[in-house]
């Protein structure tokens, strides 16, 4: 087993994690921003009082705040961080409401702010299209090698030489999309398509629930079927196939984000599957151990999900904003600023509870609560 790392080496794994993926989600909203003509009053990687800052020759304070858990752009006519517009937005002098965000039509807001999120999908494509490059794709057929006895797939009927074709209804190019489909669709029954000696089956089983404990003792649920490939097989591949492989991935990444989440709303899987910050750089500290590549590959998950979650149409995130702008550029006028205000408070109370199941989350996950326990027993 490794050895977890220490405090300070897990803060800076964190910190080489989050720091770049906050800053391309900003510098989507800004590039795209300057794009449309929209003046930046300020960049800020980190929250709160400026540790270190500078102006630069557009007027726009680029600066690093204390609180390294995000970042924002806030342009002219903004009222704070999360784009509320200032009330005095209409009395800046014609040439300065010109270049304020407010001023734009519905379609410029838009697209300034869907940047962010996109910018932090083509980030991760980009990350794994290189992995596809040096290191090469997997192209390992969904082809079944072996069957585990006493296992759902052995009782369902598979048998080696199968090819599973696919898994409720989505096809299965390699194995690993096999694998992906049942660890994440947690036990609940699985249509399996497979094709054997020139025919079709189908087959149904429901996956099993095991305990699976890593390297560094973190333990986990995962959902099996007993069934495991033959000799892996990599192919190296060009830039376009690569940067299409870095695509299919993330659509990968993106849809079982969707189905998690939907499992989380459902009740089907456990709010205290949930992690934040403290997860994450637990789990950037134990990545950079294994290897610089293990790190990067993790700064690719978890920007397809601060994309992901951006999208989600919450007041104060990304989404939330679209969600508007989709309300206006239907009705023809904006929601009133009642109840954009109303909407904005909602969506913080939202946030808040959200940290704070996560933040309780996290700190189970490091023990702290068993900690406590021994301490009071």
């Amino acid at each position: 087993m490794l050895e977890s790392p220490g405090i300070a080496f897990t803060v800076f794994a964190f910190l080489l994690v989050l720091g770049p993926l906050v800053f391309v989600h900003e510098y989507g909203h800004y590039i795209v921003g300057r794009w449309c003509g929209v003046k930046a009053d300020a960049f800020s990687i980190g929250f709160g009082r400026k540790i270190v800052g500078w102006t630069d020759k557009r007027g726009t304070l680029w600066k690093i705040g204390w609180l390294p858990l995000g970042g924002y752009v806030q342009f002219a006519g903004d009222r704070d961080a999360v784009s509320q517009p200032d009330a005095e937005w209409q009395s800046l002098p014609a040439a300065e409401r010109a270049h304020s965000f407010p001023a734009q039509p519905v379609w410029k807001r838009a697209l300034i702010v869907a940047a962010g999120p996109v910018t932090n999908f083509l980030f991760a494509i980009l990350i794994l299209a290189g992995f596809a490059l040096v290191y090469g794709a997997s192209q390992t057929p969904a082809i079944v090698g072996a069957v585990d006895p006493g296992r759902p797939a052995a009782a369902a009927g598979l048998e080696p030489g199968d090819r599973i074709l696919s898994v409720n209804g989505r096809p299965t190019e390699v194995f690993e999309d096999v694998q992906m489909a049942i660890a994440f669709g947690l036990a609940q029954p699985a249509r399996l398509s497979v094709e054997r000696d020139g025919e079709t089956l189908s087959l149904t089983l429901t996956p099993q629930i095991i305990t699976r404990t890593d390297d560094f003792g973190n333990k986990a649920e995962v959902a099996i079927i007993g069934v495991r490939s033959g000799s892996p097989v990599y192919t190296r591949l060009g830039p376009i196939a690569a940067l299409g492989h870095g695509a299919e991935q993330t659509a990968g990444f993106v849809r079982m984000t969707g189905a998690v989440l939907g499992q989380f709303l459902s009740g089907a899987r456990s709010i205290k599957d949930m992690g934040g910050p403290i997860r994450i750089a637990k789990t950037s500290g134990e990545a950079a151990t294994v290897g610089f590549e293990q790190l990067i590959y993790f700064a690719a998950f978890i920007s397809i999900n601060l994309g992901f979650i951006n999208l989600l149409p919450l007041p104060m995130l990304d989404g939330g904003h679209l969600a508007f702008y989709a309300y206006e550029a239907v009705r023809r006028r904006p929601a009133s600023m009642q109840v954009q205000e109303w909407a904005f408070r909602f969506g913080f109370v939202a946030i808040v509870l959200l940290m704070l199941v996560v933040t309780f989350n996290d700190l189970g996950s490091i023990g702290a609560w068993d900690g406590i326990a021994r301490l009071i027993g």
